[in-house]
């Protein structure tokens, strides 16, 4: 077997819409994974995690397809809304942490695993194929059961209409990918590019600021950072909304024991903010849902949840993306 490969990135930005130049696939709201199948199958994470116990449903249909065969598929562990079918990262949420969950709770959250690329076939890497290519590959693997998908790739179909279609769906957006490319691990590229219909980013988490009323034996806030072009840790904002209260206290727990003395910023925070923080060590890694990126951080943010599955210096300072 091929040790676990880095996935391939996309840079965000408008569609390039040459239909038949570059091929569009809908962007999933959930965790990245590298599946490996042969003797058995695992699953890796974005930074090469084995989160293979915590999603047994999809490795043992991936066992079940692929009957022995290695193959190295990309794709997206995804956990869909019940009455919509749509994924929610929120209810992804629950499962994440998880290592060994039960039968009820795979059960109540059922995950799915959205195949998207071939990566290697049969112990051979097949990365340099042009994407076309390692596209139809996949289809001919026929990857399809309940807890496993091969979603369609359009290759002729202008990028407004696939807007259009991703918004009546609730879904995430879409992502535009040259058909002639090849895969590059651990490459965030251009010719890959994902068009979201709401704003998100990823945020390192590098404080609080004490709540209020019911929230006053907790974080009312949380102090958000990341990185900028120089490499420096710097304040992007404070986000106060997107939890339940038995969130908001398993991560008020979490961040008890990342506490720290002083700020982790690289940067002199401003003075109104340090006269009420708690710091923490910057080791928490989020993703937060905002209207607009300002002079003073993020506009608006709300929180989505913990990112497990992304590294520290991963977390640059968000642009705006034109709207779509």
């Amino acid at each position: 077997m091929i040790g676990p490969l880095a996935p391939m990135l996309a840079v965000a930005g408008q569609p390039p819409d040459v239909p038949g130049v570059w091929s569009i696939e809908m962007k999933w709201d959930g965790m990245r994974a590298i599946a490996q199948t042969g003797q058995r199958c695992r699953l890796s994470s974005r930074t090469g995690r084995d989160v293979t116990a915590t999603f047994p449903e999809v490795a043992s249909a991936l066992d079940a397809l692929t009957e022995g065969r290695e193959l190295i598929i990309d794709g997206e562990i995804v956990a869909p809304d019940l009455t919509s079918g749509a994924p929610q990262f929120g209810r992804l949420q629950r499962r994440i942490h998880v290592q060994k969950p039960s039968a009820v709770l795979m059960r109540t959250i059922p995950t799915q695993y959205f195949a998207f690329d071939l990566l290697g076939a049969d112990g051979q890497l097949i990365t340099g194929l042009p994407y076309s290519q390692r596209r139809r590959r996949l289809v001919d693997v026929a990857l399809s059961s309940a807890s496993v998908q091969t979603p369609p790739s359009w290759p002729d179909v202008d990028a407004a209409t696939m807007l259009d279609l991703a918004r009546e769906h609730q879904l995430e957006g879409i992502v535009s990918k040259l058909a002639a490319s090849p895969y590059r691990p651990g490459i965030r590229s251009p010719t890959w590019v994902k068009t979201p219909l709401r704003q998100a980013a990823d945020v390192i988490v590098a404080g609080w600021v004490p709540g209020r009323g019911r929230f006053s034996t907790l974080f009312g806030s949380l102090i958000l950072a990341a990185y900028d072009s120089q490499g420096r840790l710097v304040h992007i904002g404070n986000v106060g909304t997107g939890w339940t209260m038995r969130a908001r206290r398993t991560l008020q727990a979490r961040l008890n024991e990342l506490a720290r003395d002083t700020d982790p910023f690289d940067l002199p925070p401003q003075r109104w903010l340090t006269r009420y923080a708690r710091w923490v060590e910057p080791q928490i890694v989020g993703l937060v849902e905002y209207r607009e990126v300002t002079a003073e951080g993020l506009r608006h943010p709300s929180w989505r949840g913990v990112r497990p599955d992304k590294s520290l210096h991963e977390v640059t300072v968000p642009v705006n993306v034109p709207p779509s």
